[in-house]
């Protein structure tokens, strides 16, 4: 067969197999030597099972139906296959049947002329049983294949078996064709000689025979060798008799699947998952911030612990799997990080790390909130770990938390992107169900999507929580977002995944989309008399800054919502700003007039902060006022301070300062640090930040090799045409030349010396000479080559096939024979 496919192979021209070559990716990686290492590769098994992991359900079964119309001789034909599709009761357009045909030669899964079509090797290995249908009979045992040969006898044998013994029959004739049978089955007495069995008391009472025996003992079943427990295969033959009403391949579906659910609106789709966007980026934000407050330690088995998840779940409102999935997209994202704990702190776990957020993070606050939820889904997109495995257990029955190893699966892009791929193939608003997308899947890859489900439904889950999917139905930004990604990897020109991040910072359509249905960032707040502040939309990165430092969240929505506490203007005075700022601040940003009351809590608060000094001496307490130290130094809440009087305006504790002032605030006093020179240091709080990350930029396909375009695959043709050419070439060598005893032809030189002279008198006459040579690797070559020089241990001459000059170094050349 390789023989044969090699010579269709060579047969092509250079276009016709660079379309090959596109189709199947996986045959130039590494590029092959010649043409006969490409028919090769092209029938391994892994290559053939790539090629069939992309077919659709209904090409597959034209596959199937061409590997059972093969003759003795292995060839079928288009007419075969056309007969064999029209046997069922809805026999499929002959239109349709001979485009998955075509689509079978493109990838030479199937190849020769119409009448005298081959199917690869490497398809049987693969799939041993087409269609679900097992061996024939003449392959399993002469007395199954006697029967089988004799259709009535066949068909009265069929209507004979009882009814457990028919259930038999029609579960193996739906495939597979092989089941394994219990311990004892074929040993126990066959179904229909129950009168001589003894009652079965587990049973009921009633006595009980095997049907696997019946069938094995009328050959309708035949029992294979080998197996602990005893294997059975069901005859192609007989599979193909219990197949009558449906056809011999089984119901043909052309086309996928069809959704039954109505249609929804496209705007209510799109307002849906917007709203579901900025909520996300909340959470997401609002995680940071506890990470920034309380990093989270990380296991020394890697990963992040349970009861931290539960903190951070419980901090946001949400569960745990909302939590641990949006910790893993913004981990993917690059928006969290690993820090190492220098010195002897370790943490409660046992670890030397801890995960809290990069400075990539302060980057991706200070954009707009599409772009931000852009990164998040772009991540999401491309992170090789399924979140939904978070909280099982693995093999060895251990937990599986955030971040840890066991998370990660390498085909989950690809499975994020089959599903949202079928979403975006229905028309715009079309909300299918889990089930219907389940069934498109196995329609358009069944080799793929057995076995997935449970991914596949996580997928949409994750889909809708991410707002991917508004109300069961892939958004306008969502389908332009898959748009850009597949695009991205059909280009197949930026291996690197660096060509989206060297471009003009531009926003991206999928975030001009969205930044349309998102309400506009709002730059001014409502004040109410309760000291409230009402934001009435998603504020600006200023503004959020802002009310970060000198209000307290309590609420978050369309609008969020803020209050100015006395703890708040302490927070903001203490990072550098005035009475005078904040009034000026509150005047700006508020629509509404600015009330007394925060007026006066304000002018309260600045009164009063700064009345007390604090320095380190251990540290120390100054002030003025010499009556309010004397109430500091009585005060019993502050005894575990051990405060000194050094002088009437003076107190020392030998406590570090950071305590001191954690003590008097907790007691009421509002004290503010010093430097040694006396002046007032803003407390700002500073942000630990982990080391940056790159966040993941394209999807990683293990299975999958990079598709390359039009001119370097003609250019891949050229290098397997010349590495033929250069095969032939070597075998019209003459066997000393190859390392091989000569069998008639030239007589060859292989003594140096005399060498030396064939190719002194090559030179001289300008003739062609075959050397035989041996390379850097020790490996042994031939060359045709007409020598131009031989000097300084040195020979210098011209390869007859390619042209070009090459140099031989004297000590390694083998033979030489004049080329007759």
């Amino acid at each position: 067969m390789t023989t044969s496919l090699a010579d269709h192979l060579r047969a092509l021209p250079d276009e016709s197999l660079a379309a090959l070559l596109q189709h199947r990716p996986d045959l130039v990686v590494p590029v092959p030597a010649d043409v006969s290492a490409l028919a090769l590769r092209a029938q391994s098994r892994v290559s053939v099972a790539r090629a069939l992991d992309g077919l659709d359900q209904f090409t597959l079964q034209i596959l199937d139906a061409a590997r059972l119309t093969r003759g003795p001789e292995g060839a079928t034909s288009t007419d075969q296959i056309l007969a064999m599709a029209a046997a069922g009761p809805h026999p499929p357009a002959p239109t349709a049947v001979r485009a998955a045909v075509d689509r079978l030669r493109a990838r030479f899964l199937l190849y020769g002329p119409e009448h005298d079509l081959c199917v690869a090797g490497g398809i049987d290995e693969v799939s041993p049983y087409p269609a679900g249908l097992g061996r024939p009979a003449a392959e399993l045992d002469p007395r199954a294949a006697a029967l089988c040969a004799d259709p009535a006898k066949l068909r009265r044998t069929l209507l004979s078996a009882p009814p457990s013994a028919r259930a038999v029959l029609d579960r193996l004739a739906a495939g597979p064709p092989v089941g394994t049978v219990a311990p004892g089955a074929l040993e126990a007495p066959a179904t229909g000689t129950e009168d001589v069995l003894p009652p079965d008391l587990v049973n009921g009472g009633a006595p009980t025979g095997s049907p696997i025996r019946w069938l094995v003992e009328h050959r309708l079943l035949v029992r294979m060798s080998g197996g602990r427990n005893g294997t059975v295969e069901l005859p192609r033959e007989v599979g193909l008799v219990l197949r009558r009403d449906a056809g011999p391949l089984g119901p043909l579906r052309t086309s996928p699947p069809v959704v039954s659910g109505p249609p929804r609106e496209v705007k209510s789709v799109d307002s849906a998952g917007a709203g579901q966007t900025m909520e996300v980026v909340r959470h997401t934000e609002a995680m940071l911030e506890v990470l920034t407050a309380e990093p989270a330690p990380v296991l020394r088995s890697g990963g992040v612990g349970v009861r931290d998840l539960r903190r951070l779940a419980r901090g946001l409102g949400l569960d745990e799997p909302t939590t641990a999935l949006l910790f893993e997209v913004a981990y993917a994202a690059g928006l969290t990080g690993e820090m190492e704990l220098t010195g002897a702190v370790t943490t409660r776990y046992g670890g030397d790390q801890q995960i809290l957020p990069t400075g990539g993070y302060e980057v991706w606050r200070a954009v707009s909130l599409a772009q931000r939820w852009e990164q998040l889904a772009r991540a999401w997109m491309s992170m090789p770990r399924q979140a939904g495995l978070i909280g099982q257990r693995d093999d060895r029955d251990r937990p599986i938390s955030v971040l840890s190893p066991e998370a990660e699966r390498a085909g989950a892009p690809a499975a994020r992107r089959a599903v949202l791929a079928v979403l975006a193939d229905l028309p715009a608003g079309t909300a299918p169900t889990t089930d219907e997308v389940l069934e498109l899947l196995d329609w358009r890859a069944p080799r793929r999507a057995r076995g997935r489900e449970t991914a596949h439904r996580e997928v949409l889950a994750e889909a809708a929580t991410l707002g991917v999917t508004g109300l069961g139905a892939l958004t306008t930004y969502g389908r332009l977002l898959l748009a850009e990604l597949t695009e991205a990897d059909e280009r197949g020109d930026d291996p690197l995944g660096l060509r989206s991040e060297a471009e003009s910072g531009d926003a991206s359509t999928t975030v001009r989309a969205l930044d349309g249905l998102l309400p506009a960032p709002v730059d001014h707040v409502l004040v109410q008399a309760d000291l409230t502040v009402v934001v009435p939309g998603p504020p600006d990165p200023a503004l959020a800054a802002e009310l970060d430092v000198v209000a307290e969240h309590e609420s978050a929505g369309g609008a969020s919502v803020h209050r100015v506490t006395t703890g708040s203007i302490r927070r903001a005075l203490d990072a550098g700003y005035t009475a005078d700022d904040l009034h000026a601040l509150f005047r700006r940003r508020s629509r509404t007039p600015v009330p007394q009351g925060l007026t006066y809590l304000v002018d309260d608060v600045a009164r009063k902060h700064g009345g007390l000094r604090v320095g380190s001496a251990g540290a120390y307490v100054r002030s003025d006022d010499e009556a309010l130290l004397t109430e500091v130094q009585a005060d019993r809440r502050l005894e575990p301070l051990a405060f000194r009087r050094l002088a009437p305006t003076v107190l020392v504790t030998p406590y570090q300062v950071n305590r001191m002032l954690t003590a008097l605030r907790d007691a009421g006093y509002a004290p503010v640090p010093e430097d040694a020179g006396g002046a007032t240091v803003l407390a700002r709080p500073k942000t630990r930040r982990a080391p940056a990350r790159t966040a993941i930029g394209r999807a990683v396909d293990p299975l999958a090799t990079p598709k390359l375009p039009m001119p370097r695959l003609l250019g891949v043709v050229e290098q397997i045409r010349r590495g033929e050419a250069a095969a032939r070439a070597a075998r019209r060598a003459p066997a000393v030349v190859r390392g091989a005893p000569a069998a008639g032809g030239p007589v060859p030189v292989s003594g140096h010396g005399d060498a030396l002279a064939v190719l002194q008198q090559a030179v001289r006459d300008k003739a062609l000479v075959w050397v035989g040579y041996v390379d850097a690797h020790g490996a042994t070559a031939s060359r045709l080559v007409r020598p131009v020089s031989i000097g300084a241990g040195y020979l210098r001459a011209e390869d007859d096939r390619t042209e070009m000059l090459h140099t031989f170094a004297l000590h390694r050349i083998t033979a030489a024979v004049l080329e007759e």
